[in-house]
């Protein structure tokens, strides 16, 4: 096994409290590779969305959103098995830049075909797949490359700001989606995906990125597989309880709020109408409520006492506000629901990954989020198999009922449980001021 897997989780106490001094020009390096990924993630979503009206406008079914949520994520759940070996293997720069660069060409050969006639589902979903599998290399690289340009002390702070810019660019994204997508057609999208990757990719060409140095081979002295580095990964994982709770607690979360919240669409297109403006109004308000959480983060975050507390708060709150949802009769107040869950997303969200971010060892990173990227990617294609076809058969807001409802039931239940309190309160405190393991338990229990 490779010296730098150490199978010893990272104990806050021993990590540096500020490392601003020995990153000199930090801030130039997180602003360009920000923008850079601003850019791309601006094209990123246009394509989302314009494809999601698309198909919801066009066949106004279930199945055919739960079939698109299929192929544009499950490639990306089985590729990141291998993602996160490489994102510790390889420079995580270079594997971005791939990554981007290859999205971007099946995005223009997408555009290409449905130009010249070819538009059947079939197409879409080839395109999604691609795009999908290439994320799964992109994904984990990205969360493991952003400790190595942000000091520790940070991490929290960018990890908010950055949370802002993706949900400023939902609320953006749909607007201009609109515009492009009434006026012209969803090839045109198409096309503006394209160049701004190629923007995205010049800008990350720009930074500075230290390559993590790591011996390639074991004890022994024999090389270390890939599967080899694959098995001390989900070793890693199974042996600390904070990771392992933390990934349970984000897979149960994307299977019973993440996946029915693709179904609002069609809830606003059956109960209150198809007008594209409607539709876009719902995404403005589910990406204000997420800016409003990453601007909080970005703001107080570095003075969270209890990431734990906030982050099964931020949970618990969105079971509760999921529910409310499918309780809704006036359409306004179903776009103001959304923007709340949208707020406790963010809310959960950047705790969750500064947590991992903090507590793992930078050559391990790679491996655990892409398992990260896993039960996320397959969470949510899982629970559509499951709530698509629901959906045809029931109204989407039953399913909103129920879905809120047994999330809160089942945090209630893990937070029951000794053994899952134990291990988030080894986490519960900022890195840069550990809690004793007696004093730490507490806060975790109350949350």
């Amino acid at each position: 096994m490779s010296d730098t897997t150490t199978d010893e989780f990272r104990d806050p106490a021993r990590s540096a409290p500020d490392m601003d001094e020995s990153m000199p020009g930090w801030k130039r390096n997180v602003a360009v590779f920000l923008t850079g990924q601003t850019v791309s993630l601006l094209g990123s979503m246009l394509v989302q969305y314009a494809v999601m009206w698309h198909l919801t406008i066009q066949t106004q079914s279930g199945t055919v959103m739960m079939w698109s949520i299929v192929f544009g994520m499950l490639p990306q759940a089985f590729v990141s098995v291998f993602g996160g070996v490489w994102a510790d293997r390889h420079h995580r720069k270079l594997l971005i830049i791939g990554a981007d660069a290859a999205i971007a060409t099946a995005t223009l050969a997408l555009a290409l075909l449905m130009l010249s006639g070819v538009d059947d589902l079939w197409v879409i979903f080839a395109a999604l797949a691609v795009r999908s599998t290439f994320a799964g290399i992109q994904t984990p690289a990205v969360s493991a490359m952003i400790p190595q340009i942000v000091p520790q002390s940070q991490l929290i702070r960018i990890n908010g700001i950055n949370q802002s810019i993706q949900s400023g660019m939902m609320l953006l994204a749909p607007v201009v989606a609109a515009a492009i997508y009434a006026n012209l057609d969803i090839v045109a999208v198409f096309f503006v995906d394209v160049v701004t990757a190629v923007i995205g990719i010049g800008m990350l060409l720009l930074v500075s990125v230290p390559r993590i140095v790591r011996k390639d081979t074991g004890a022994d002295g024999a090389p270390v597989s890939y599967l080899g580095d694959l098995v001390a990964g989900v070793r890693y994982i199974g042996r600390h309880g904070p990771v392992r709770w933390l990934m349970v607690l984000f897979g149960v979360t994307m299977v019973l709020v993440g996946a029915p919240s693709y179904l609002t669409p069609l809830m606003v297109t059956r109960t209150f109408g198809d007008e594209v403006w409607k539709l876009t109004a719902n995404e403005i308000f589910w990406a204000v409520g997420m800016l409003a959480g990453g601007v909080v983060m970005a703001v107080v975050g570095t003075r969270v006492t209890n990431r734990v507390a906030l982050l099964v708060g931020a949970i618990l709150a969105a079971g509760v506000l999921t529910t409310g949802l499918g309780l809704a009769t006036n359409m306004w107040v179903f776009f103001a629901l959304g923007l709340l869950v949208g707020t406790a997303f963010s809310c959960m969200n950047a705790p969750a990954v500064t947590i991992l971010q903090e507590t793992v060892e930078p050559e391990m990173q790679g491996r655990v989020f892409g398992f990260v990227g896993i039960v996320m990617t397959v969470a949510m294609p899982a629970s559509m198999v499951v709530f698509g076809p629901l959906a045809d058969r029931y109204s989407v807001e039953s399913l909103l009922v129920v879905a809120g409802a047994l999330l809160v039931a089942f945090v209630v239940t893990v937070l029951a449980l000794p053994g899952a309190r134990r291990s988030l309160a080894q986490v519960a405190a900022p890195a840069s001021a550990p809690a004793s393991s007696a004093d730490a338990e507490a806060p975790a229990a109350r949350a």
